[in-house]
C-alpha cells in the first residue's frame, strides 16, 4: 500500500496498484528479468543509483511485511545483507536459493533495476497492509 514519496512515475504506479501479499523486486544491474515481467530500469552507471538508495526510496511508500533474499547473499555479500537488516530490522526475512529468486520474478508486479554491481543485491518485497 502506498505511503507517500516516490517521484518516479512507473514505480509510483506499481506501488499504488499493489495489494496485500503482492510482490515487487529491486535488484542489481545483472539480474536476468523474464520478458513478461515489467522492468523499470533506473541503471545509469556502475553503482548509480545504488541498491540501497532505491530500496530506501521504495520503502517510503510501500508497506512491507516480509522480504526474500538469496541464500547466497550470506556468504557472497554480507555487507549488503547487514545494510538490509539494518534498514528493515523488524521485517521477517526468508532466504531462498538465487535460482528460485530468478523464477519468482515471473510473479512480481515489476522488477526495478539499479546500477548496483555487487553480487546477490536482489530483494523481493512482499506487500503488507497499513491497517
Amino acid at each position: 500500500m502506498k505511503k507517500g514519496k516516490v517521484i518516479n512515475s512507473d514505480i509510483s504506479r506499481v506501488i499504488a496498484q499493489m495489494g496485500h501479499f503482492d510482490k515487487l523486486s529491486i535488484g542489481d544491474a545483472g539480474m536476468p528479468v523474464p520478458r513478461m515481467t515489467e522492468k523499470i530500469d533506473l541503471a545509469v552507471d556502475n553503482g548509480i543509483p545504488s541498491f540501497m538508495d532505491v530500496l530506501n526510496n521504495v520503502l517510503e511508500e510501500l508497506e512491507v511485511q516480509r522480504i526474500y533474499l538469496a541464500e547466497e547473499i550470506k556468504t557472497e555479500n554480507p555487507t549488503m545483507l547487514e545494510a538490509i537488516k539494518k534498514r528493515l530490522p523488524e521485517t521477517p526475512i526468508t532466504f531462498i536459493p538465487h535460482s528460485e529468486m530468478k523464477q519468482e520474478l515471473n510473479n512480481v508486479h515489476a522488477f526495478i533495476r539499479t546500477g548496483e554491481m555487487t553480487p546477490y543485491a536482489n530483494i523481493l518485497l512482499e506487500s503488507g497492509v497499513v491497517f
